[in-house]
């Protein structure tokens, strides 16, 4: 009976207590066989389950590692390769220090590759997705990755999405889920609405058409009302997350400080806000413009002469059919409508023109701005299209540090004339050079702020305003309410019933879930409205307050709702009672580490947060990110090129598992490069991380010493090797330098070889203690060798579930130690050096060494990072 759920409580791995208490003689077994190692420890693997998380009883301390679940759009890619490798890694890892480790898999199933698939093929999207989701999973045993298969979920399972419509539920009670009318991004392909995020240099991200705005009422998640604190929050992951991917967090967020203006408008109750960073520079405002699609700019038309009416109907018209990257455009020519109305400046009385110009968008600040031409590049050259006022208020050639002005003397000790070419505000005149100022200055033309710098005339001007009754400080962003509405079938049904009245009221909670209907007699294609509206008895419902007669809103939800939350239901996927348990939550949460892709970087992890955030203010986690670690992988390219089917440059992930077996696959990517850096498939090695697994098995056979032989008896210069591995890895996997450990691996294998063919043969305690080493280390790596070496050793129990060994300190004190040489993040050379070598002799070791001049062939080193004495790290051009 084998040993499956034994883990001793303890670090300290006791190796010297047999499983087996005869001797092991050397073995000539058959070549190693990689897919027959491979079928047999799955079949173990499948029985005896040895990577479930650890339940009540289970005293270890905890790790949540958590890979982004695949999309099930047909097998693994190799993109999926990496992505599960690296989880993989981490989580065996983990395991080996002694933590109880949860590992869940699942499958993100909803969306619309699947129903375009499905029009595509005459096929139900239902059959589709779940028999793409049984071939995906097959390939990930297959891959031999450790996950716990008792928590796996589907988002397209009602028992998944009723929680969804739970979740849009609570989001409702709290004023977070709210309903719309507005422009909003559409995809004429997919006639479907995209939330901004999913529109890329104005394409949809999906099918690539060009996004047009429509005016539709959908379905919104108020992300902004938590706008302040996903910005600030951030800080908690420095240092944890990519910086890339912070620094991207915050500029989607694009927080700005100023102040909210209002403005009258003659002819017209009430006020129009104007949000301005800028407050200091209103006495130079001197005309005002509207976005076109806005409410507002058709208010104003409506009561313009006829000539105008036409002529803004067409420039509407054309509006529509313009991205918003190409209306924000600093070099296109400017236009606009003059809309025969004025605004009134609240702090001079001034009529300023209302232009409607496509350059201000609808859902920035409050879709209309203050023009000040002279400092505001984009006002200044619709002002000099049109003819329009350019008024200075800040002096820029002025100091604004309260310092003295330098005034050159000549030999004499005379004042020197700065002459006619001197800087002054006529020779820098925006309306003459047509570029605006924008640098810092001291107020002028201004009133009471004339003489003040920017900061002080900010605080001033909104001092002002505020006393006034006509402003006060404010904030913008960048970032807009979540659009959820889609105008698809297969996804989650929003749970919301229209009334004959006109409200719109919640389904009760025990009426959940709102189950989709039957595909069968839908047509799926898309014609701007969604599917599910021709499931007339689907829709067809009553009011849950009156029992009147009630319309299903049509809508499906964005499939990032589902993703937005799915790392809390692994906690408890079985629960029919609740969305997940709160007590897992505080006991798993958050996720350790997240890894995926940096695709994802604004998306799924904004809204992520943003969920985990109000769940938080529920009371329901205890926690406010949700991913305490974030590693980001590259992607595997081919030729230096994005793979792809269209291009024809596809490496097939089960070719290449059928080819050469899991392990190898496993290694030569883990050995290819850096997590973060894009490995390009011509460059990794299957064949050779092939022929280094057959050498690190047969060392496991050519053991001829017992478990039980004493180490210290062994080696002294095999021993110092196999304990430097065991003391540097931690510190290396933590730092997911996984192709630095794979090295050393590779030199440890080579050590251990050169010891079992030297006098000392391998009957040498030193060798049987590598070897286990070796085959401790390799299961992060490469599991069902690592298994199958550890079974030949001698032992019972899965070498995944070994602690993990403790490096003896007086081995580690060395005369010399091993050099890594890195050309491009990859390793071209190890060198034996001195241990207290200093930089520029191991620079200049490095550089010497013949394997390193034959990598760098013609490329030039342009920078070198050097630490001694481990590492040097060459980058090239």
């Amino acid at each position: 009976m084998r040993v499956s759920r034994a883990f001793p409580s303890s670090h300290d791995w006791s190796p010297h207590v047999s499983q087996s208490s005869s001797s092991l003689p050397a073995a000539e077994s058959a070549a190693y066989d990689a897919h027959a190692a491979q079928a047999k420890w799955q079949a173990r693997w499948a029985q005896d389950d040895p990577f479930r998380a650890g339940g009540e009883g289970d005293t270890r301390p905890r790790k949540y590692v958590l890979a982004m679940f695949p999309y099930p759009s047909g097998d693994l890619h190799m993109g999926h390769a990496e992505n599960y490798l690296y989880s993989d890694i981490v989580a065996r890892f983990w395991r080996h220090r002694g933590y109880n480790v949860l590992n869940p898999i699942g499958w993100d199933s909803f969306g619309l590759p699947a129903e375009n698939a499905a029009i595509k093929r005459g096929a139900d999207p239902v059959k589709w997705t779940y028999e793409n989701i049984a071939q995906q999973r097959e390939s990930l045993k297959d891959y031999g990755v450790s996950f716990d298969w008792s928590r796996v979920l589907h988002t397209s399972d009602p028992e998944y999405y009723r929680w969804n419509q739970w979740l849009f539920q609570k989001l409702y009670e709290r004023g977070l889920a709210y309903r719309k009318e507005s422009p909003v991004n559409w995809c004429p392909n997919d006639q479907t609405v995209l939330a901004n995020e999913q529109v890329v240099e104005g394409h949809c991200e999906r099918c690539g058409a060009e996004v047009v705005k429509k005016k539709l009422t959908q379905w919104y998640f108020r992300i902004t009302d938590y706008a302040d604190r996903l910005l600030d929050d951030l800080n908690q992951l420095e240092g944890f997350w990519p910086h890339k991917v912070l620094q991207m967090q915050r500029n989607w967020i694009g927080r700005s400080v100023g102040a909210d203006i209002d403005f009258a408008i003659e002819g017209r109750e009430g006020v129009v806000t104007v949000f301005s960073t800028r407050p200091d520079t209103l006495h130079g405002a001197t005309f005002f413009v509207v976005a076109p699609e806005s409410d507002l700019a058709a208010e104003l038309a409506a009561g313009a002469s006829d000539a105008v009416r036409s002529r803004f109907g067409e420039y509407l018209a054309g509006v529509q059919r313009e991205t918003e990257i190409e209306r924000q455009s600093t070099d296109r020519p400017k236009t606009g409508v003059f809309l025969e109305r004025y605004a009134i400046n609240p702090v001079n009385g001034e009529r300023l023109p209302i232009w409607a110009a496509d350059y201000v968008l609808a859902d920035y600040g409050h879709g209309a701005v203050m023009a000040v031409p002279a400092h505001d590049q984009r006002d200044l050259d619709f002002a000099r299209a049109f003819d329009l006022p350019v008024r200075v208020v800040v002096d820029t050639t002025a100091p604004i540090t309260g310092a003295i002005p330098v005034i050159e003397l000549d030999d004499d000790g005379v004042p020197i004339d700065p002459g006619a070419d001197a800087l002054t505000l006529d020779t820098i005149d925006p309306a003459k050079t047509g570029i605006a100022l924008t640098g810092e200055g001291r107020m002028i033309n201004s009133g009471a702020l004339d003489g003040l710098s920017k900061r002080n005339a900010i605080a001033r001007m909104v001092e002002k305003l505020e006393a006034a009754g006509t402003g006060r400080a404010a904030k913008s962003f960048r970032l807009r309410d979540w659009l959820i509405s889609r105008q698809r079938y297969w996804g989650t049904p929003i749970p919301m019933v229209h009334t004959q009245d006109g409200r719109t009221v919640p389904v009760p909670d025990e009426q959940l879930p709102v189950l989709l209907p039957s595909v069968e007699g839908l047509d799926l294609k898309p014609k701007g409205t969604s599917p599910l509206g021709g499931a007339s008895d689907w829709v067809a419902t009553t009011d849950p307050e009156t029992g009147e007669d009630a319309l299903r809103d049509t809508d499906t939800m964005d499939t990032f709702v589902d993703s937005s939350w799915y790392f809390l239901r692994y906690l408890s996927p079985r629960d029919a009672g609740e969305a997940f348990s709160a007590r897992e939550a505080g006991k798993w949460g958050p996720v350790d580490f997240y890894i995926g892709g940096v695709e994802h970087a604004i998306l799924h992890l904004l809204y992520a947060r943003f969920i985990t955030k109000a769940l938080f203010d529920m009371g329901l986690v205890d926690f406010t990110e949700p991913f305490s670690s974030l590693i980001n992988q590259g992607m595997v390219i081919l030729g230096g090129a994005k793979m792809s089917k269209s291009k024809g440059n596809l490496v097939l992930f089960q070719e290449e598992l059928d080819a050469h077996g899991a392990d190898a696959l496993r290694v030569a990517l883990a050995f290819a490069g850096p997590v973060e850096d894009d490995k390009d498939w011509d460059d990794v090695s299957t064949t050779g991380a092939t022929k280094f697994l057959a050498r690190a098995w047969r060392i496991a056979h050519e053991v001829t010493s017992s478990p039980d032989v004493v180490w210290a008896e062994g080696d002294a210069a095999l021993r110092r090797v196999t304990h430097r591995l065991l003391a540097d890895a931690p510190g290396l996997i933590e730092q997911t330098k996984f192709n630095v450990v794979v090295a050393r691996l590779m030199e440890l294998v080579n050590a251990t070889r050169k010891t079992i063919d030297s006098d000392a043969g391998a009957g040498d305690p030193a060798v049987r203690e590598a070897a286990e080493a070796i085959a401790m280390v390799l299961d992060l790596f490469a599991p069902h060798t690592a298994e199958e070496m550890w079974e030949v050793l001698g032992y019972d129990s899965f070498v995944g579930l070994v602690p993990w060994r403790q490096a003896d300190p007086t081995l580690l004190v060395e005369d010399s130690v091993k050099a890594v040489v890195q050309i491009d993040g990859k390793v071209r050379a190890t060198l034996d050096v001195p241990a207290r070598i200093d930089g520029a002799a191991l620079e200049r070791l490095a550089r010497s060494d013949e394997r390193v001049i034959r990598s760098l062939g013609d490329r030039q080193i342009v920078r070198a990072i050097v630490r001694p004495p481990k590492v040097v790290s060459f980058s090239t051009r």
